[in-house]
């Protein structure tokens, strides 16, 4: 199982509240340390730990101690400082980030986003033949698929996962690998739909040298390669009804025949199974068995298109940098604008047209800052407000991955000024003989509004946006979106 312990060290007994409150909102059990000097003492098993956060432990002294040894530490637990105004302590070396206090919801979810990230490429274990890639996403309907994979992946029930194309069946497939007691062995998919009918048999099955014209040599089918671990049956709507009866007799037996071979092997191997086809609604067209559907159906697992889940777009594309850069394809930055219109998109493709998308503006834009305007046209989306879980997100994403929009308002410098004194002089009540471009005024009306309401609150957002009738974060969206700056 996935380690969800975060270790909180801290002398103050508020914070030390305040932050057990927290992890356990992002279903994380807090393991508090009253005691800086016995942390290893009250600690416990450090495997199960995924994150510690230090604060103040005392003396400054006595912090960078704890620091040191939680950073050295064979476990390499990935460690967040607090960043605490009344201490001097410096970002210590070896620490994986930090977090300013008081600490909030967004923050925290980012940093346990970071430390499995950091766990999943540092720890031995899995580094493994495959490339690992665990789920992305702090939405709540993401924290309900991993908490169903942590439920059944050390089981031997089979699962069913259903979804479009694109949102991820094959990660999940792995991470249910990945975290059962069959995680030292072979982890085996094949695609049902890309094979030819009259080769799915072999291939999942193996075949006798002879057994058909071609068949020059043995060969192990995808069930023996598998043996002992996992084998994944992905787009198992498009397998023929043939070799469905063929598969079903092997969940129910758990032995099957080579092609051209009459000796019976016995199989060990948990099947997990996917498909983005309505899988009942094939059972009433005759075109998938009903039995085969609740023998695969033991424990399904339904995965959410990106559309229903914007609030993990900022996350995501910070990861699909982050494995960009690994692989020393280049990187690329982008601006709060950008990253909003692309959380307006109802991605048809899912997380896989927002990898290709991620790709192709490293290409067009390599070590650069992708703004609104750099977005494919398609990409580019204004509307309405974002919901207010997407916004903070966007705000609290990570900073190696995000840049503040470039300062272009609708109108710049002398413009901005000639526009305020047009704006009090001129009554355009009616609309004037040449004409006008209404979006652009309507942009620049806007602009004004806000930098009135920020003038007349003494730029306290909070007290601008009720001046404006709106949320904070919408007039926090709008004024990256403008280029206005606060002023201090």
């Amino acid at each position: 199982m996935s380690a969800n312990n975060v270790l909180l060290i801290d002398c103050d007994v508020n914070r030390r509240e305040l932050l057990a409150t927290l992890t356990e909102f992002i279903n994380c059990k807090p393991i508090i340390v009253q005691t800086p000097d016995i942390w290893f003492e009250d600690a416990g098993e450090l495997s199960d730990i995924v994150m510690a956060i230090v604060g103040d432990c005392g003396d400054k002294h006595q912090t960078k101690q704890v620091l040191r040894d939680l950073v050295n530490n064979e476990a390499r637990i990935p460690v967040f400082q607090l960043d605490l105004p009344d201490t001097d302590i410096a970002a210590f070396p070896g620490a994986l980030g930090s977090l300013s206090f008081p600490v909030k919801y967004p923050q925290l979810s980012n940093a346990l986003q970071q430390a499995t990230i950091y766990r999943s490429q540092n720890e031995p274990s899995q580094q493994q033949s495959y490339d690992f890639r665990r789920l992305v996403g702090n939405s709540r309907i993401m924290k309900s698929v991993q908490k169903m994979i942590d439920q059944v992946s050390d089981s031997e029930a089979n699962v069913l996962i259903l979804g479009e194309s694109g949102t991820g069946k094959e990660v999940v497939a792995r991470n249910l690998h990945h975290f059962s007691s069959r995680r030292e062995k072979p982890f085996v998919p094949i695609n049902c739909g890309a094979i030819p009918a009259e080769l799915l048999e072999s291939e999942l099955f193996g075949h006798e040298k002879g057994a058909f014209t071609g068949a020059i040599t043995t060969r192990k089918g995808r069930f023996e390669m598998a043996e002992g671990g996992t084998l994944f049956l992905d787009e198992i709507g498009d397998m023929p009804l043939p070799m469905q009866v063929k598969l079903l007799r092997v969940l129910q037996e758990r032995s099957y025949e080579r092609v051209g071979s009459s000796k019976t092997l016995r199989t060990n191997v948990r099947v997990i199974a996917a498909t983005h086809r309505n899988l009942e609604a094939h059972i009433a067209e005759g075109k998938f068995r009903e039995d085969l559907f609740y023998r695969l159906n033991v424990f399904p697992i339904d995965i959410p298109s990106l559309r229903e889940r914007p609030e993990d777009i900022p996350l995501l594309i910070n990861e699909l940098i982050t494995r960009i850069e690994q692989e020393s394809r280049g990187t690329v930055r982008f601006t709060s604008a950008a990253i909003s219109s692309l959380c307006r998109l109802e991605w048809p493709g899912n997380v896989r047209e927002l990898a290709n998308v991620i790709e192709r503006l490293v290409i067009l834009f390599p070590y650069g800052t992708v703004d609104y305007d750099d977005l494919p046209e398609k990409y580019q989306l204004e509307g309405e407000a974002l919901p207010e879980e997407v916004v903070t997100m966007i705000e609290e994403a990570p900073k190696l991955q995000l840049s503040k929009s470039k300062p272009e308002g609708p109108l710049k410098g002398a413009e901005k000024n000639m526009a305020v004194s047009a704006a009090s002089q001129d009554d355009l009540s009616t609309l004037p003989e040449e004409g006008l471009d209404l979006k652009e005024h309507l942009a620049n009306l806007e602009y004004l509004l806000i930098k009135q309401a920020l003038d007349d609150s003494s730029s306290v957002v909070a007290h601008a946006a009720n001046k404006l009738k709106m949320r904070r974060t919408t007039l926090v969206e709008k004024m990256r979106k403008y280029g206005i700056q606060r002023e201090e």
